[in-house]
Order: structure tokens, then sequence, then C-alpha cells
């Protein structure tokens, strides 16, 4: 992985720390919601599980097991991703490690992941998310894509 590829992780990575921490004081400032407009919304919440907040828990131990399955998978993704000549894969594996560090440290911070956007209509909502969660969401649409199109390398030529 070259330095051009852990700039931009790291820069995308402190960029959405730096949203979640303002956002996270805003929103109690705010009491805990503020609309952006119809059908959006930002809204604190604290994800102790998974996505969904699937396997939730208060143990002590959960924020670093969970944090390091994700380190885990990060590295698996990056390393089998840089391997690949596909930018479209380069780009899906710094997109996932993007989200997957960013969501990772955010949980080693408070043993919780800070999510602060809602969508929807009335009482149809999407789970609150967050920016890394759009990143780790593109990078699998991205893989899906290349998957079904059938990947190619740089010179246009399948894998």
């Amino acid at each position: 992985m070259g330095i051009a590829k852990i700039s931009v992780i790291s820069t995308l990575v402190g960029f959405e720390l730096i949203i979640k921490q303002v956002l996270e004081s805003r929103l109690i400032t705010w009491g805990g919601a503020a609309s952006v407009f119809p059908g959006v919304q930002l809204s604190l919440s604290h994800n102790r599980g998974v996505s969904f907040g699937l396997f939730e828990s208060d143990h002590w131990l959960m924020p670093y097991g969970l944090a390091g399955i994700a380190l885990v998978l990060v590295v698996a993704a990056v390393v089998w991703t840089a391997r690949q000549k596909s930018k479209l894969v380069n780009l899906a594996g710094t997109l996932l490690a993007v989200g997957g560090l960013a969501n990772a440290i955010d949980r080693l911070g408070d043993g919780a992941v800070t999510d602060y956007l809602e969508i929807g209509w009335q009482a149809i909502r999407w789970p609150t998310f967050n920016l890394a969660d759009v990143f780790i969401f593109i990078a699998v649409a991205l893989l899906l894509v290349g998957w079904r199109k059938g990947v190619q390398d740089l010179d246009g030529h399948p894998q």
C-alpha cells in the first residue's frame, strides 16, 4: 500500500471522527435531533453492537472484541484489494478501510459507535447510521458491481 493511499485513508478516518465528535456535541445541545430537510435528520445514537444493533452488549470486553474483529477484516480487505489490478476493487478496499477503521476507533473511545444520520418518511425510518457506514456500503456496492460486470484490470482485460 502506497503513501498516497495511507494518506487518503488517514485523512478520511480523521474527517469522520471529527464529524462524529462535533455532531455528538451539537446534538446533545440540540436535544438529540435536528431536521436537515424532509426525510433526513441528524439524530444522536450510540451502537454498542454491530450493524443494526445486533449483538449489542454492555460487557466491558465487547468493544475490544468488536474493534479487533473490525481491524482484522480491514487488514484482510486492504491486503486482498491491494493485490488486485482493478481500480474499482482498490477503491472499494480503501473505502472499506476508512469505514472500518473510523468505526473501530470510535468504538474504542467509549464502547459504542456514534451514529448521527437518519433517513425515512413519517413512521418508516432506516436505523441511524454514520458516514463510515456509508463508505462501507459504497465499498460493498462497488465490489458487487465489479463482480457482476466481471472486474477488469487496469488495461481493461478481464481478471
